[in-house]
Formats: structure tokens, C-alpha cells, sequence
């Protein structure tokens, strides 16, 4: 664990994170058994964006591609801007 830091709730019980939440769109608060509240962040994605999260293979095929990139492995199959407007059956 990191180390901690002291917030202090303002007159409504409220308390700022501040830069502790860049980049999370949410929360999700876990109350555990011994009283302490544990914070999920959470990213949200454009609803256009989830079906690559819910097809597995597409998602292991697209993090491969950006491995394969970062290590300057990959291969330029050059344009696919012909086929941006086709229909997808």
C-alpha cells in the first residue's frame, strides 16, 4: 500500500480528492468489515468502444498490436482507409 494520506470531510461530510482522481470517471465504495472505506476507481469507455471488451479475442489481438508496436515489431499493412465507410454485416 502507498502511503497515506489524511482528507478531511468539509461541513457536509464531503471530502476532494483532488488530483488523486485524474483520470477516474467513478467510484465504487467498499465498506469493509472493520468500518474502513475502501475507493474503486473507475475508467469509463464510450459505449462504441465495449464490444472490444466483451470479445475476448479481439481484445488479446489488440493488446498483441500495441505490444508488438511499443517494441517496434509490427507490421504496416499500409492503409485501410478504403474500407472506413463499408457496411458490416
Amino acid at each position: 500500500m502507498g502511503k497515506p494520506i489524511q482528507l478531511r470531510p468539509d461541513s457536509k461530510g464531503r471530502i476532494t480528492l483532488g488530483k488523486l482522481a485524474d483520470g477516474v470517471s467513478s467510484f465504487r465504495a467498499h465498506l469493509t468489515d472493520n468500518g474502513n472505506i475502501v475507493l474503486e476507481p473507475y475508467a469509463e469507455i464510450p459505449a462504441r468502444e465495449k464490444w472490444l471488451f466483451d470479445n475476448p479475442a479481439a481484445l488479446e489481438s489488440v493488446q498483441k498490436g500495441i505490444e508488438e508496436a511499443g517494441k517496434d515489431e509490427a507490421i504496416s499493412r499500409g492503409s485501410f482507409a478504403e474500407y472506413a465507410e463499408a457496411e458490416i454485416d
